[in-house]
């Protein structure tokens, strides 16, 4: 639980609240914010009325981000990373009890030895597996039509083939889940599986979302919410 305010020095809620909003947090690694701005911003949205000390914590902790340059290692990281882009992708969700996972088994071996696509996700409240269009019948029988909650086909699927060092580059991941999430795409599912970042999407957001990994592996400018 968040400690009260009272409890926090301005230091301490100037540092939260920088912390809590990427985009501000961004703008000040990069020396891009305005600090008297900033400070009346979070007065006025956490109730500390000290603007010296605000405008203090805001530029020590701006002083503190610029030594790090995270984005640098995570656009080093998709320079030499490379896409896939698979179509035909269905997927199946259940509900999440063992006896689907037996049931799944023979098909999982069968895929996996046919080299086919697949994956299988499993949640507090459902299992996922996702696989080719023409797998979806074979997995629906396997599973068992009683314990399936959802089926959805003709999806697209995009893999990010990333070097191994994006397992010790933070905030990898979510750098293209938020470029993905500005341009209004919505992920059906997203994995990351050792160098692979997979994305489900739909048909009609298929290949808005591969032009926007391609943009940002090849380190370009996407506007939003462009064509």
């Amino acid at each position: 639980m968040e400690e009260p305010k009272e409890k926090l020095s301005a230091a301490e809620l100037s540092r939260k609240y920088i912390d809590r909003h990427p985009s501000i947090r961004d703008c000040i690694s990069k020396d891009l914010i305005n600090y008297s701005s900033l400070s009346r911003l979070i007065m006025k949205e956490t109730g500390v009325t000290n603007e010296e000390a605000v405008l203090a914590a805001s530029r020590r902790y701006g002083m503190k981000l610029a030594k790090t340059d995270s984005e640098g290692a995570i656009t080093s990281l998709f320079e030499d990373s490379r896409l896939e882009l698979k179509t035909k992708i269905g997927l199946v969700v259940a509900k999440n009890e063992w006896i689907v996972l037996r049931n799944l088994e023979q098909v999982v071996k069968k895929l996996l030895a046919e080299k086919s696509t697949m994956q299988v996700l499993q949640s507090t409240s459902a299992i996922t597996v996702i696989s080719e269009d023409k797998h979806l019948a074979t997995i629906i029988d396997a599973i068992g039509r009683d314990h399936i909650m959802k089926v959805r086909e003709n999806l697209g699927e995009i893999t990010v083939k990333s070097p191994a060092r994006i397992e010790e580059t933070p905030g990898a991941f979510a750098f293209v889940m938020s470029m993905l999430s500005e341009q209004g795409i919505n992920l059906i599912e997203a994995v990351s599986c050792y160098t692979d970042t997979i994305f489900i999407v739909s048909r009609q957001d298929m290949m808005r979302a591969f032009d926007i990994l391609s943009a940002c592996i090849e380190d370009k400018i996407v506007p939003k919410n462009g064509p």
